[in-house]
């Protein structure tokens, strides 16, 4: 346990902080599987926006009559 003392003169205790790892994907220019979830979700959502206002420019209505 380590006991501090802030400018106020208070005591706290805390326990112990593990120490940092540094993943090896970012050293190395690879994503987690995580930020390669992420970034298709985000490509794919995007996709369906551009193809939603592709379908009302050309039909007039929202995903070809449905909405």
């Amino acid at each position: 346990m380590t006991v501090t003392t802030n400018e106020y003169g208070q005591n706290n205790l805390f326990a112990r902080e593990p120490q940092m790892v540094v993943e090896e994907y970012n050293r190395k220019g690879l994503e987690s599987p995580q930020q390669y979830a992420e970034t298709y979700n985000g490509r794919w959502a995007m996709m369906g926006i551009v193809s939603g206002f592709i379908s009302y420019a050309i039909t007039g209505n929202f995903f070809f009559g449905i909405f």
